[in-house]
């Protein structure tokens, strides 16, 4: 017999004796979840009572009866994660198509989840960039080839952000480029480039940030994480085109040889940054692999990163920030969140932020002036090394990918949301 608790899912409301909108009943070994508008819809209500389950302190689920669909099973286990705890799901379907999707999330759920929740002392730089390509690769070992430029190396091809950023540490920085190429053709154009920010512990170097603010900074690495987390559900779903993968990796910290304020970088493309602010570093290191993206002449470039608190004070924890100087990008990945229910929404960015960001010494600062839109202003700094100052790019501040505490739907830690808007991106458009 089987010792998984049944977890039925059911569209009415609980008996009374169960409370007033109660969210969950029981009989027996069975759970019933009431996904009625007044306990949040259906898969707000499920993930919210999944959460209640694992609270519960219950290890082993099935789901059982015929009102389960793809959507409400994969929110059950959303909520039903624990970093701390190794919990079983059965999800109730067979080998079929739903449940190879199901799957394939997971999978890329999890790496995302857990290379972010990783201590920092194990999740470095050139350990985030060898289990990204790592996981990748096992996923599409004939489609996959990639390189990893570490340390000095950074500064002999002139990653001058990375290795800027991440001279502060014993263990350097570290930038993995990546080739998805299912066409077997090497002279296959690039159709989309992703680049993502692989800060793997963020101390605000000499711009320090206080112990409250720096407690969740092993999370910086957000972006990498979820860009790769996203091809890997692409290359699952069947993705056909070619995609190049450039993560930006680098320990933010404080030494003698750490970075500061007052410093000029000079990057590839021409463009001098003065630094204002060490704890703007993110955008430092993304600008190498925008620079390397707009080189490939992808149609698009897509970047995501825990750039910004302006970011999470806009649109808290529950939404990510989308921005981009072009309607069309801006719309691209606000339809591929809505198609795979998860929540974005469009921050502002013209062309006149990127007179927001001017320097006495440089081309421009890496903060903007006092009183400027710090998400606006940070992406503006990005759309400087972007071909054409932004075309085809659009930009992620994932405000909504990782919470200090849990709540009532998510565990504490990341939440891996954001990677299904991702794969969706790379899938249809």
């Amino acid at each position: 017999m089987t010792t998984a608790m049944q977890v039925r899912l059911d569209t009415t409301a609980a008996a009374e004796h169960w409370g007033k909108n109660a969210l969950l009943s029981f009989s027996d070994r069975e759970a019933c979840i009431h996904a009625t508008e007044a306990t949040g819809g259906t898969l707000v209500a499920v993930q919210r009572a999944a959460r209640r389950l694992d609270g519960m302190g219950v290890t082993d689920v099935a789901l059982t009866g015929d009102n389960w669909d793809l959507e409400s099973r994969w929110s059950f286990w959303a909520g039903y994660y624990n970093p701390n705890r190794k919990s079983t799901l059965d999800w109730g379907v067979g080998d079929g198509s739903e449940h190879k999707e199901l799957e394939a999330r997971r999978a890329a759920s999890l790496w995302v989840r857990e290379i972010t929740n990783g201590s920092p002392e194990n999740i470095f730089p050139r350990a985030l960039a060898e289990s990204a390509a790592d996981m990748l690769q096992k996923l599409a070992p004939d489609a996959v080839s990639y390189r990893i430029v570490h340390g000095d190396e950074l500064l002999e091809e002139g990653y001058m952000g990375i290795y800027n950023v991440g001279r502060g540490s014993v263990r350097g920085g570290a930038m993995l480029q990546l080739d998805y190429n299912p066409t077997g053709d090497d002279a296959a154009p690039v159709d989309i480039c992703l680049v993502g920010k692989g800060i793997t512990f963020d101390s605000g170097g000499y711009s320090i940030k206080p112990s409250a603010g720096m407690a969740h900074m092993k999370s910086d690495m957000g972006g990498a994480a979820m860009v790769s987390g996203g091809l890997a559900l692409a290359i699952a779903r069947g993705l056909k085109k070619r995609v190049k993968l450039y993560l930006c990796c680098a320990e933010n910290l404080i030494s003698g040889h750490a970075f500061k304020l007052g410093d000029v970088i000079r990057y590839k493309n021409g463009v001098t940054a003065e630094i204002l602010n060490t704890d703007a570093e993110g955008r430092l290191v993304l600008a190498d692999g925008l620079i390397e993206a707009s080189e490939q002449n992808p149609r698009y470039i897509l970047d995501a990163a825990t750039l910004t608190g302006a970011a999470k004070m806009a649109v808290g924890r529950d939404y990510n920030s989308v921005l981009s100087l072009e309607d069309d990008m801006a719309e691209m990945v606000l339809t591929a969140a809505k198609s795979e229910h998860e929540k974005a929404w469009r921050l502002p960015l013209e062309k006149f932020h990127l007179e927001q960001i001017p320097s006495g010494f440089a081309e421009i600062a890496n903060v903007g002036m006092d009183g400027t839109p710090g998400a606006s202003t940070a992406a503006a700094f990005l759309a400087k090394f972007v071909r054409d100052e932004g075309r085809g790019w659009v930009h992620m501040d994932l405000s909504g990918s990782y919470l200090p505490g849990p709540n009532d739907q998510w565990a504490q830690g990341a939440k891996g949301h954001g990677f299904r808007t991702i794969a969706r991106f790379l899938l249809d458009n």
